[in-house]
C-alpha cells in the first residue's frame, strides 16, 4: 500500500513540474510552466523535467478550420448515403431480374401505353386538322366577298367574316399545337424510358459479371464498419 502511494506521489510530482513546450509558425521554440502564447496556432507537448513527452496537444482551431471539417464531414456522410442507396438499388436490380431479356420486356410494357396515348392524340390531330382545313375554306370566302350562308350577308357587308368564326379559328390552332406539344413529350417519354432500362439493363450485367450473382439475399443495410480514432487532448 506504501509502494502504490509512493508511486501516486512521484508521478504527480512529474505533472506538476512538467513544462509545456512547442515550435512556433517562426521556428522558434518556446518553453513555460502554462502553455505560451505562442502556442496557440501550433502543435504543444506536454514534457517532463526529464525531456519525456507526457502528451500532445493539438492546437484549438480556427473558425476556418472548424468550417472546414465540418464541410468535410458532411460530404463524407452525403457519400456514405449515396453508397447505400446505390447498394439499395443494385441489390433490388438483382432481384427483380433474371436475365438480360427481362428488361426488353419490362421496357416494352411500359413503353406501351405511351404508345396507346400518342395515337389517340393522332387521331385527335387529324379531325383538328380536318376542321381546321373547313375553316380555312370559310375564311376564304369571307376573304373573297363570298358568303354561303344567309345568314351571313350583314357579316359579309361590314367586310369580314363573323367573330364566332374567328374565335373557331383560333381555338383550332391553340388545340393542333397542345396536341403536337403533348406528341413531342409523349416521344421524350418513350426515349426516356428506353434510356432507364438500358442503363438499369447495362447495370445489372456489370454487377453480374463482378460476382454480385449471390447478393440479392444479402441485408441491404449493411455497411462496411469504420474505425474512430482516440481522441486527442485539445485546449
Amino acid at each position: 500500500m506504501k509502494r502504490i502511494v509512493l508511486v501516486a506521489a512521484v508521478s504527480l510530482a512529474c505533472t506538476a513540474n512538467a513544462a509545456f513546450k512547442c515550435v512556433d509558425p517562426k521556428g522558434v521554440t518556446l518553453i513555460g510552466d502554462t502553455p505560451p502564447e505562442g502556442c496557440a496556432t501550433v502543435v504543444m507537448y506536454e514534457v517532463s523535467p526529464s525531456g519525456h513527452v507526457l502528451r500532445r496537444i493539438e492546437p484549438t482551431p480556427s473558425p476556418e478550420q472548424m468550417k472546414a471539417v465540418a464541410e468535410s464531414a458532411e460530404k463524407n456522410r452525403a457519400a456514405e448515403k449515396a453508397a447505400a442507396e446505390q447498394r439499395r438499388k443494385d441489390l433490388a436490380l438483382l432481384a427483380t431480374y433474371a436475365d438480360a431479356k427481362e428488361f426488353d420486356v419490362a421496357r416494352d410494357r411500359n413503353i406501351e401505353p405511351i404508345n396507346g396515348r400518342i395515337r389517340a392524340a393522332e387521331d385527335r390531330l387529324k379531325q383538328v386538322d380536318k376542321r381546321g382545313k373547313e375553316l380555312d375554306d370559310e375564311m376564304e370566302f369571307y376573304k373573297a366577298g363570298k358568303s354561303k350562308k344567309e345568314k351571313d350577308k350583314a357579316d359579309k357587308a361590314a367586310g369580314g367574316p363573323p367573330t364566332a368564326l374567328v374565335v373557331e379559328v383560333e381555338r383550332n390552332k391553340n388545340e393542333k399545337a397542345l396536341i403536337e406539344k403533348t406528341l413531342a413529350e409523349y416521344q421524350k417519354e418513350i426515349e426516356a424510358t428506353k434510356a432507364k432500362y438500358e442503363a438499369d439493363k447495362q447495370r445489372w450485367l456489370s454487377l453480374r459479371a463482378g460476382g454480385w450473382a449471390n447478393t440479392s439475399s444479402s441485408a441491404s443495410g449493411s455497411t462496411t464498419p469504420t474505425t474512430t480514432k482516440p481522441a486527442e487532448a485539445k485546449r
